[in-house]
């Protein structure tokens, strides 16, 4: 092996291996194992989230396929609508083009032609990231048979009346001129007003006061509400009141929905502007007046004197007229959140339109009866509760996009606007018995992306038609999810699932928590926050990650990005190799809702890999010429049992780490056993054996034959997380001990073997652990060298532990570097020693000549006094009320956390001082 570890030549190297060797394609076993890689957006890149949900999946598939299961990572990518359409639509901007200028089958072929240069992208950085998928089989949510089981899926629901074309409230995106979906609206804080308007009551001198964010919209105005027990207005329920600068009068309404405990308890109704006001309008038969254009201009419903404004523009004139009238009660500063379109950045608009729309209600009941009955599974469980609460309060779908970049509907319509629907034009001829003369237009808007991802899991799988791969991997196993499209995707899933196939799409869906920064902040591109889990992989260099995070950002935004990454990546970013990015990635998947990217963490994790590797190293160069093991006896030695006995406690805990889904308990439990017990100690312990001339061919064949034994054992147990290192180091293991085969990814994962479990071995280690550490422990508060031999005595103590000391006896020598081991009588007092105590054995380590009395002795007061003369100051800081006051908090919290620090470290001082000055 190679003397340094360098992820990036053999990463690339065995994932070309794998792939050309089609590993990761099903095998022919009868069990069946099946994951749906939620298809990332053909435009994008990975981001830490992604890579996050695929080193979870990767891990999964590699350990079913370890347990001889026939596998499918079903590869794919999403066509997503309006992010592609918005991509190519700026690359005509700069050629001073609009995609009506191309018109739609050459815009839609320019898109094809930008997706097939750019698709690639993605897919690299998949493979990047080990990703074992099943390449053969890679979809795309346009394909030809994936867009023919679309339509057909439309059509059918349209038959059964699940789906209907209506007029009702959508989020427009004015610059777009699209609806869009709630996950792609951002709410963004923001400082604003309340402007109190008022309206004067019809035949009276009264006048209600309404309070409201968006004064432009009281010109949609149909009502004004108040809560029918509220005292202050019963008398005015049923009356009129005449809507400032128009010539309309509209109702005053009572409706339980009204709090009558904010601002004045009336509020304006607006049900063709507002969602909350859209349902108390649908419950009271209220008029819905539409006072926009798609651009959000004011329209011909609102009066002469706005039409034509653009709606800020119409609020400044509104709110100078009402004052004029004497009707602007009052102006308040007041914090609102503003709904902004994920990709335009513009504010959006609940806006009244004419959309395709799929009756969600009918399908949500048999989707919440399965989880119900067991069919799937939630993990954790208490996203069970949020599903449940969806989907009982589900509305209607709104499936269309005013889009030319997608699953075009397959809605036609005749002249008199009468709609017509089959996957084609022919068809539909065909099914409504329409002559070839009749004329018939296309429907121009497509699907929401939703609509076809939410058949993902079986259209993928060959449906409609009934396949052999649908039959073998359908239902899949498990889904990796974040909870922020619980709703969004899964809840579809399921639906649709049912509807088409009779069966859930997925038995088990793990939520996943969202990745977010070291102080817990949300990564986003304007923060400046964001990592690229390939720059973590292969590295980057500074200038190239400022360049990388401030494109595309406004100039505003551009220094302080800048600034903060010049601060926090100061020789920009390392290459730790995709092993050490995946381990981090599983440890922090805990249960929770927010995970904690911190690179100190991948930093440890590439010293692992590290570690792994120079282990590895010292066993091949103790073994490569001496595998004798075979040609006679082996005898194992205490550690050699210990060893193996803790191999299978891991093995044990692994696998059920794995069922659980507890991801961060799976990587503490290999690394705790590869790091602290086969690394740290039985390597160590294997040396006496190995080197000593006393001992015996047998135990070093059992020595050797351990030492690879539970190496390989250790590569096939880490291997799902960490593919690539495992891969290589068990290439050079396997061979030495008569294992064949091509790769790890064949080998079974390993099973756990109660036989091999030794209680004595584990507890007569566990003895000798302590001893050593009590050893280690005295050499460190009495500052002498580790590598200086030491005399030890023993006193008091059990017979166990004589016995322990006898069968151990150059074990502890070689260990804790000991020049003699003698037992003192029980009568006996030690000579002047260092002690430790481990249960009732006492250990003494006697001091003369060990140290130099007057030099340790000075150079232990003078660093007390030097610590004594940084506290004081401290404290001069802390006890003045100036600096306390003046100061941040965290600034005066930090010294405060500073001075118990050196006051701790001034009494452990003391008290090795004592301790020495006492053994000395």
């Amino acid at each position: 092996m190679e003397k340094t570890y360098n992820p990036q030549q053999l990463e690339k190297r065995w994932y070309q291996a794998w792939e050309t060797a089609g590993y990761f394609s099903p095998n022919g076993a009868t069990d069946a194992y099946c994951i749906m890689l939620p298809p990332p957006n053909v435009t994008g890149t990975l981001h830490m989230g992604h890579g996050f949900q695929v080193s979870l999946m990767d891990a999964l598939i590699r350990y079913q396929r370890m347990q001889g299961k026939s596998t499918l990572w079903q590869a794919g990518t999403d066509h997503a609508g309006i992010a592609t359409q918005m991509v190519v639509e700026r690359q005509l901007a700069k050629e001073n083009l609009h995609r009506r200028d191309l018109g739609r089958d050459a815009f839609v072929e320019r898109v094809w032609d930008w997706k097939g240069q750019s698709d690639g992208t993605i897919k690299k950085q998949l493979r990047r990231m080990g990703a074992s998928l099943d390449w053969t089989r890679e979809k795309f949510t346009l394909d030809e048979d994936i867009n023919d089981a679309v339509l057909e899926v439309f059509e059918t629901l349209y038959d059964e009346g699940l789906i209907y074309r209506g007029k009702r409230l959508v989020n427009w995106d004015p610059s777009l001129l699209t609806a869009i979906s709630d996950l792609e609206v951002v709410s963004t804080e923001a400082s604003g007003f309340l402007w109190h308007l008022r309206y004067p009551v019809v035949n009276s001198d009264e006048s209600l006061i309404v309070a409201t964010t968006r004064p432009e919209t009281m010109l949609g105005d149909t009502a004004v509400a108040v809560h029918p027990d509220d005292e202050r207005y019963q008398h005015l329920i049923g009356k009129q009141i005449r809507l400032p600068l128009t010539d309309r009068v509209i109702p005053i309404i009572s409706d339980d929905q009204v709090d009558p405990a904010f601002g004045t308890g009336c509020v304006k109704i607006t049900p063709a502007h507002d969602f909350n006001d859209y349902a108390m309008g649908q419950r009271h038969g209220l008029e819905m007046i539409n006072i926009f254009t798609p651009t959000a201009h004011m329209n011909e419903n609102t009066p002469e004197a706005y039409r034509g404004m653009a709606r800020f523009e119409a609020r400044e004139k509104i709110i100078q007229d009402l004052k004029t009238q004497g009707l602007l009660e009052k102006i308040v500063p007041h914090t609102l959140q503003i709904p902004q379109g994920e990709r335009s950045g513009v504010t959006i608009e609940p806006y009244l339109t004419d959309q395709w729309y799929v009756k969600a209600a009918v399908l949500a009941k048999p989707a919440i009866e399965a989880v119900e009955r067991g069919e799937i599974k939630f993990v954790p469980e208490n996203w069970r509760k949020t599903y449940d609460q969806w989907l009982e309060n589900i509305e209607d779908w709104c499936i269309s996009r005013q889009l030319w970049w997608g699953h075009r509907i397959p809605a036609w319509y005749d002249a008199s606007g009468k709609v017509y629907v089959g996957k084609t034009a022919a068809l539909v001829r065909e099914k409504y018995q329409l002559s070839d003369d009749f004329a018939l237009t296309q429907d121009e808007d497509v699907l929401d992306t939703w609509f076809s991802a939410a058949l993902w899991p079986f259209v993928t799988l060959g449906w409609p038609n009934q396949t052999t791969e649908l039959e073998k991997f359908y239902p899949t196993n498990v889904l990796v999810t974040g909870f922020d499209i619980l709703f969004f995707w899964v809840a579809r899933m399921v639906m649709m699932g049912i509807k088409f196939t009779g069966k859930v799409p997925f038995n088990t869906v793990y939520v996943t928590g969202l990745i977010r920064d070291s102080e817990g902040k949300k990564m986003s591109k304007s923060k400046g926050n964001v990592l690229d889990p390939i720059d973590l992989v292969d590295g980057i260099d500074l200038e190239s990650l400022i360049q990388k995070r401030t494109y595309g950002m406004m100039q505003n935004n551009v220094q302080e990005i800048e600034k903060t990454t010049r601060r926090d990546y100061p020789q920009g970013i390392q290459a730790f190799g995709t092993d050490a990015l995946r381990f981090t990635y599983c440890a922090l998947a805990n249960t929770g809702r927010d995970i904690r990217f911190d690179m100190g963490r991948i930093e440890g994790y590439r010293n692992f890999c590290n570690k792994l590797w120079n282990a590895a190293r010292y066993v091949l160069m103790n073994t490569e010429s001496k595998t004798d093991f075979e040609s006679g006896p082996c005898e194992l030695s205490l550690p050699d049992r210990w060893i193996k006995s803790k191999l299978q406690e891991t093995i044990q805990k692994s696998t059920e780490a794995f069922e659980q889904y507890r991801f961060d308990l799976l990587a503490q439990t290999v690394y705790e056993f590869a790091w602290n017990e086969y690394c740290d100690w039985y390597l160590e312990l294997s040396k006496p054996v190995l080197t000593h001339p006393s001992t015996p061919p047998e135990k070093q064949r059992g020595t050797r034959h351990t030492l690879l034994y539970v190496l390989e054992n250790l590569q096939r147990l880490i291997h799902p997380l960490m593919p690539f290192i495992t891969e290589e180091i068990w290439h050079k293991v396997a061979p030495m001990l008569g294992i064949a085969g091509d790769s790890i990814m064949q080998q079974s994962y390993p099973k756990f073997d109660a036989a091999e479990l030794d209680q004595k071995a584990c507890d007569d280690i566990e003895w000798f652990k302590k001893i050593i550490l009590t050893i280690r422990q005295i050499r460190g508060e009495m500052n002498i060298a580790p590598g200086k031999p030491l005399p030890i005595l023993m006193h008091k103590g059990t017979e166990l532990d004589r016995q322990r000391v006898q069968e151990n006896n150059e074990f502890l020598k070689t260990l804790a570097k000991l020049e003699t081991i003698e037992w003192l009588p029980e009568n006996q007092t030690p000579p002047p020693s260092a002690t430790g105590l481990v249960d009732q054995l006492e250990l003494f380590i006697p001091m003369a000549g060990l140290i130099d009395q007057e030099q340790e002795s000075a150079r232990l007061q003078k660093e007390i006094a030097k610590l004594e003369k940084e506290l004081e100051k401290t404290n001069l800081k802390l006890n003045n009320p100036n600096y306390c006051d003046k100061e941040p908090k965290d600034v005066v919290e930090k010294e405060k956390t500073r001075a118990e620090e050196m006051q701790a470290a001034i009494a452990k001082l003391q008290s090795k001082l004592t301790v020495f000055l006492t053994a000395v």
